[in-house]
């Protein structure tokens, strides 16, 4: 979900919204928590008479009535824990006094997630890989097969290898995540922009889109080899990886033969549209106000509009805080010497928890040792960054490490909160009784797209036939990338721990060969219409694309 492209006064009153709600969340936690103690309990005798047996997942706690009884079923038994931070289940069933109430603040905190999700890629992610880009000295073909899927791509690959390698069975979220997210871009999206820009004429390259796309379907049909005989081992996995370098390899090659008919083109940000009025100051803002009539050029912000400026900008710290003291920034807009050295100090002590979190087993004597290790590191770090930096602007020397320790840092965040959103979506299938596959190919899915929408929309809108022609590339290279890296990696993790043995193929057969069926269904349809337009974006091209997609959603839907 990319909530990038709302307009700026939207987007505050957005984030105040969720600021507000966030103070809401945590205040109504820690005093839930004093109250469960003597309110919500239940005795163990009462509790084995409900369950004598202790079930494989927490898909029991549905059968019972009671509510008080639910809440002990969920402390009790061990599968209801979940893989996240928070026990989601705990929280609707003992914390909540009711359904309605607990449905109400698990959406509030599914939002939240998905918010800061958005944010911390445009705000920080995105940002960093940029500037990666241009002190690396990429080309924009390197960049754009690499880094820009990566950048759009990034929650993806997250969900999926969290929810292979933290969940237990329910890999099928990660996988129907990856698919459903291709399957949304690929046919929903293009649809859409199709249809948008269709009175244009526009076209765009045959040649590119044609090797996309050619691509595209030799992946799903090895992905198809894989759910047929059930099971992948390491090395085939391996392959699978691999085959995105194959890919970056073919357009590379394709690059340095066309590279003199990319003269003239009009540039175009590697990561997205700019807006032509972005950054233009409004006299609303209070900033400056020209006076025609006095000469004045300059009025000073009011003490009421400094004080207002200064109470939002406290009200927004619950959720931009924690990121902004441990991602460094090193732009000269943002940059600030106290945050750049809380980063440089807290985020080896961030790496320290988060892989503590990541075992199974608990060794307090390693725990305590890698937290030790971590502070005097980021006490290290912290003193140099303290010594070595201005006040007045980022390094100029040196600037490779800050950018990425941005990166990985922005990484790091990013497999926080997908990690948290996988674990509530699970949630919610044990309590909704959904199949879990089907949140993956829904809510995740649309959830991690929608931005890739926003964004490619607005590209073809804005940026004349050079921009429809990135973002039509977009819509496949993405959801290739997302595939191959994203779930290949998820494969080779998840084989490499069954090592010699093959990992099995979590879900079911036929509901994966529906949608990699329909998804190939979508590309063909794409492949054969468009060179028929001579390569022109119409209505016929993204009415048959979003047939096939809702025609698909509505199956899988009514199925269940």
């Amino acid at each position: 979900m990319d909530f990038h492209t709302i307009k700026p006064h939207q987007n505050k009153l957005f984030s105040l919204f969720l600021n507000f709600s966030l103070l809401f969340l945590i205040s109504f936690y820690i005093i839930s928590i004093y109250s469960q103690q003597s309110n919500n309990s239940i005795s163990i005798h009462e509790f084995n008479n409900l369950h004598a047996t202790t079930d494989q997942n927490c898909a029991g706690v549905r059968k019972i009535d009671d509510y008080k009884s639910k809440c002990g079923y969920v402390k009790s038994n061990k599968a209801c824990l979940g893989e996240g931070y928070l026990n989601y289940l705990e929280i609707f069933y003992c914390t909540c006094s009711n359904p309605t109430f607990g449905y109400f603040v698990l959406l509030l905190w599914l939002v939240i997630l998905f918010y800061v999700l958005a944010n911390t890629t445009s705000e920080y992610f995105i940002p960093s890989v940029e500037s990666l880009s241009s002190v690396l000295k990429l080309s924009p073909t390197i960049a754009g097969t690499t880094l820009l899927p990566l950048g759009n791509g990034a929650n993806d690959v997250f969900a999926s290898i969290i929810s292979f390698t933290r969940s237990g069975d329910n890999g099928d979220v990660g996988l129907n995540s990856v698919l459903g997210g291709a399957f949304f871009i690929s046919c929903f999206v293009v649809g859409i922009v199709s249809i948008s820009i269709s009175s244009r004429g526009i076209t765009v390259d045959k040649r590119s889109f044609i090797r996309d796309v050619l691509f595209f379907l030799f992946t799903l049909c090895c992905l198809l080899v894989i759910i047929a005989i059930g099971k992948v081992n390491f090395w085939f996995a391996l392959c699978f990886f691999s085959m995105y370098f194959i890919y970056i390899g073919v357009v590379c090659v394709m690059h340095l033969f066309r590279h003199k008919d990319e003269k003239g083109i009009m540039e175009i940000p590697l990561l997205g549209y700019v807006d032509d009025e972005k950054g233009n100051i409004s006299e609303k803002d209070g900033l400056k106000v020209h006076d025609q009539d006095s000469g004045r050029k300059i009025v000073y912000k009011s003490s009421f509009y400094y004080y207002s400026s200064l109470f939002l900008y406290v009200l927004e710290l619950p959720l931009s805080f924690p990121r902004r003291v441990t991602i460094p920034i090193v732009t000269e807009e943002k940059w600030s010497k106290p945050f750049a050295t809380s980063c440089a100090t807290l985020a080896p002590i961030l790496l320290a928890a988060l892989c503590n979190t990541q075992g199974e087993n608990y060794d307090v004597k390693m725990c305590l040792a890698v937290y030790l290790t971590s502070i005097f590191i980021g006490i290290i770090l912290g003193t140099l960054a303290l010594v070595f930096t201005k006040n007045s602007g980022p390094p100029k020397r040196f600037l490779l490490p800050w950018l990425a320790g941005g990166f990985l840092m922005s990484i790091i965040w990013t497999y926080i909160l997908v990690e948290e959103l996988v674990s509530l979506l699970i949630a919610f299938g044990d309590i909704l009784g959904i199949n879990t596959s089907i949140l993956g190919l829904t809510v995740l899915a649309w959830g991690n797209s929608i931005g890739d929408l926003a964004s490619n929309l607005g590209m073809a809108l804005k940026g004349g036939s050079n921009g429809a022609q990135v973002a039509v590339s977009g819509c496949y290279a993405g959801p290739l990338f997302n595939t191959l890296v994203g779930l290949g990696l998820s494969l080779v993790l998840a084989s490499w721990k069954e090592y010699p043995n093959g990992y099995v193929i979590p879900g079911n057969c036929h509901d994966l060969y529906e949608i990699v069926g329909f998804l190939i269904g979508g590309l063909l349809w794409a492949l054969v219409i468009l060179p028929k337009r001579d390569m022109h974006l119409d209505k016929s091209l993204g009415i048959g694309l979003l047939a096939i997609y809702f025609c698909f959603l509505f199956l899988r839907l009514v199925r269940g």
